[in-house]
């Protein structure tokens, strides 16, 4: 009964989740900008390849509480920090690595916990998923491929907003993780 009721969160916070992406960003400005486009969509391959490992090496049966409690409790987090990011974002959202040419470094609401919490937010979805579906063994595949990913796409947009940012960008990186809150 948990585990179908889990089940259902999982399904109803993968809807949510997408939402802020797909109906609240901005996905078409007409403002010159840069892109680095090559290595945002490696970055995006890995990250996609290792949610095709979580779903596709499915547990053969429900997995225990110790699993499923922890991802009901960690799924709606996910959503709420993918509405929260979007909405921080605002103007600088963007698909691709790249900057707009009147960028504006956001420090604000998730950006103040994580420099990347989009992809804190999809890495949260990532291990709600393998807690609930992804047997044992791929969950360490399904997460290196995850991080490889998004280590690239994190080093690529952080090049980047250091180019343009300098110093205020440095002390931000200081003070604040990449993805993952109070790990450096």
């Amino acid at each position: 009964m948990l585990y179908s009721i889990a089940l259902a969160e999982f399904a109803v916070c993968w809807v949510v989740w997408w939402y802020p992406f797909l109906f609240r960003a901005p996905h078409v400005q007409k403002r010159p900008s840069v892109a680095v486009i090559g290595a945002t969509r490696i970055g995006l391959l890995l990250e996609a390849a290792a949610f095709f490992v979580a779903f596709s090496f499915r547990e053969p049966s429900a997995p225990a509480y110790a699993r499923v409690i922890p991802a009901m409790l960690l799924l709606p987090i996910a959503p709420v920090m993918a509405f929260a990011s979007v909405r921080h974002l605002g103007r600088q959202f963007r698909i691709h690595a790249g900057l707009y040419q009147d960028h504006e470094l956001v420090c604000t609401g998730p950006y103040s916990i994580v420099r990347h919490p989009i992809y804190s937010s999809l890495m949260a979805m990532l291990v709600c998923t393998q807690l609930l579906l992804t047997r044992w063994p791929w969950i360490a595949v399904s997460l290196a491929v995850y991080i490889a990913g998004t280590e690239i796409r994190v080093r690529t947009e952080d090049r980047l907003l250091g180019g343009r940012f300098g110093e205020s960008f440095a002390d931000y990186r200081r003070r604040v993780p990449a993805y993952i809150p109070f790990v450096r």
